[in-house]
């Protein structure tokens, strides 16, 4: 049908969006930030776009990005500077097709959520081009954060935490995580983790350096995978104590991907990301004086380790992918902080990939025939919208929903270079990758925010987003008893 829409702040018409679960040839007509028609036809509009031969997708969600986050002055590395600000980190998560980024508060030890939140804010205040959330790191879980504070950030628009089981600066010991599990629950918030087993990494760290084996690519060893699955094992075991759900955040490996796909044959209530570097690095990419650029906890793995990954997308024992992006220049500022010759100990965590991600997925997964285009809108908006009290806000174009809209020639061939990208960083891992598929434009809220490679909006547009609970965390009155009360 026809409609007139001559009240339409945007029109985008002839193209061909993604909304019902199908690509289907239709008019978007935009409204006060808001999707407000979807139509055959939509005349009129303030402003138009012709999006023939562009499909038109849901904003990205990056649930899990590391932007302006201060070094911890505890770990291994301390003193390497994140290189991305809220202004560059959303700059870049804007070209790549990504409209909402979900970023991390770090409480530090002896400070309070509230002053770790606060000072949060301060840094993201007006500096974002896409709308922002924040996840709560809880490194110290004292008796007034578990008692006072936790129970608060929902109400702060914070429904999600996240806890460390490695990292000597962040992690809890298996009864804190049952603590923090536990006021979760009942707070209604869902609990990331991070599952590595520090003592293993330790104890193989101290007899790799005493063998003198200190280069980038012993990182890896130092790292197995056996590493990551007794963790996640340990992690959904203390969740399953709780009753409470857990997301394992950045899943690298076949072996943890089973226990995870064993504990949701068992009913139980897990999720899991992984991220694009554990489908398109392995750890040949740690080798020699720049594998220090691949350097991510969990490691890129050997290369038969990707297929893995990919089928525990298709079989969703992997819920989402996010970036982890955690942006280090390769020089004396992030990486090389302490020297090109520095241990593997030594060198900050953490790989660029905000604005990459949906690229990469898109091309590598929709051009290539390893998934269709419903399981990416699905994997890189749908699913991390409704797992973070986004939904149905964001994550899907429906009317209602914010506007958030991508135009992505679907034949516009690329071949990645840094150059290309908007991040602060040096370099991309992804260097020489031919890709398939490119966003072209990107509205934010209804508001055109990239043009064909132009930034057209000033900073400051993006909005802080309040949450709500999460679809898989229970309300109250829905809490199973505690089987573990007498």
């Amino acid at each position: 049908m026809s409609m007139i829409g001559d009240e339409f702040d945007w029109v985008i018409h002839s193209g061909e969006a993604f909304t019902s679960g199908e690509l289907q040839r239709c008019d978007l007509g935009i409204r006060n930030g808001r999707v407000a028609a979807i139509a055959e036809r939509l005349e009129g509009g303030r402003q138009r776009f012709d999006a023939q031969g562009l499909w038109l997708l849901p904003g990205g969600v990056d649930a899990h990005v590391h932007i302006d986050q201060p070094p911890n002055p505890g770990s291994a590395a301390r003193g390497a500077e994140m290189a991305d600000n809220f202004e560059s980190g959303t700059r870049s998560a804007a070209f790549g097709g990504t409209t909402t980024v979900l970023s991390f508060a770090p409480q530090f030890k002896g400070q309070s959520l509230q002053a770790a939140l606060d000072e949060y804010h301060a840094r993201a205040n007006g500096n974002a081009y896409v709308d922002y959330g924040v996840h709560i790191i809880v490194s110290d879980p004292t008796p007034e954060v578990l008692e006072q504070e936790l129970p608060t950030l929902m109400r702060q628009g914070c429904s999600s935490v996240k806890i460390y089981l490695t990292y000597e600066a962040l992690r809890l010991s298996d009864r804190q995580v049952l603590d923090v599990l536990d006021v979760c629950r009942d707070a209604g918030l869902l609990t990331m983790v991070h599952a590595e087993n520090l003592d293993c990494i330790l104890w193989l760290t101290e007899r790799l350096e005493r063998a003198g084996l200190t280069t980038p690519e012993y990182h890896e060893a130092s790292r197995p995978m056996l590493v990551e699955r007794e963790a996640t094992y340990r992690a959904i075991s203390l969740a399953e104590l709780i009753e409470t759900p857990i997301l394992i955040v950045h899943v690298s490996a076949r072996e943890a991907i089973e226990v995870i796909a064993e504990a949701r044959k068992r009913g139980l209530p897990i999720h899991a990301e992984t991220c694009p570097q554990y489908l398109f690095l392995n750890s040949d990419d740690l080798q020699g004086a720049e594998g220090a650029k691949c350097m991510c906890s969990p490691p890129p793995r050997a290369k038969e380790n990707a297929p893995f990954v990919w089928a525990g997308l298709n079989e969703r024992s992997l819920s989402l992918v996010s970036s982890d992006h955690a942006p280090y220049r390769f020089d004396e500022s992030g990486k090389l902080k302490y020297g090109p010759k520095a241990s593997f100990k030594f060198i900050a965590n953490g790989i660029p990939g905000l604005e990459t991600r949906m690229p990469l997925m898109f091309s590598e997964g929709v051009m290539a025939g390893r998934f269709s285009l419903a399981d990416f809108v699905e994997l890189c908006c749908t699913a991390p919208a409704q797992l973070y009290g986004l939904y149905p806000k964001k994550g899907e174009i429906a009317v209602g929903a914010d506007a958030d809209v991508v135009a992505w020639d679907p034949k516009h061939k690329v071949r990645l270079t840094n150059a290309l990208l908007h991040h602060n960083v040096d370099y991309t891992p992804y260097s020489g990758m031919d890709l398939t598929g490119w966003p072209m434009q990107v509205w934010v809220r209804g508001i055109l925010t990239c043009d064909k490679g132009q930034l057209v909006v000033p900073r400051g547009g993006g909005q802080f987003l309040k949450r709500e609970r999460s679809a898989v965390v229970p309300s109250p009155d829905a809490l199973p008893k505690r089987r573990w009360v007498p």
